[in-house]
């Protein structure tokens, strides 16, 4: 059986694309984690997380990072001996000056900064 996510838009016709590729990526990580799937671990300090994924055989040439928001996607391509296509959401948004990414002896280790949140609110003097 196939499972879908439900993705409801106050009156849109049509379901925003980002999200419906977000949720089936979303369900596609969990539903086949550990098949064969590289190792992964995420840890979470103050100002950091640190993901760090099993990528043995595989040059950083082969490798893409790309940070979205708070979406981590890290792809190799297609020349690659492994094929591997993740994509990791973050509790919140990323400072994508202050991150930075190694691969030593057939592990990816992504240092994410996280950013600071601004303040929204505001102060409206009364006359």
């Amino acid at each position: 059986m196939f499972f879908a996510p439900a993705v409801r838009n106050n009156g849109m016709l049509a379901p925003a694309l980002g999200t419906v590729d977000l949720g089936f990526e979303r369900f596609m990580n969990e539903a086949f984690k550990g098949l064969g799937a590289p190792f992964h671990d995420l840890e979470e300090d103050e100002k950091s997380w640190t993901l760090t994924v099993d990528m043995p055989g595989v040059a950083k040439e082969q490798l893409s990072l790309n940070l979205e928001g708070r979406l981590v996607r890290v792809e190799t391509s297609a020349e690659s001996k492994r094929q591997f296509k993740g994509t990791y959401e973050l509790p919140h948004d990323i400072n994508p000056d202050a991150c930075e990414a190694r691969l030593e002896n057939g592990v990816l280790t992504v240092k994410l900064a996280k950013r600071e949140p601004q303040p929204t609110g505001r102060q409206i003097a009364i006359n």
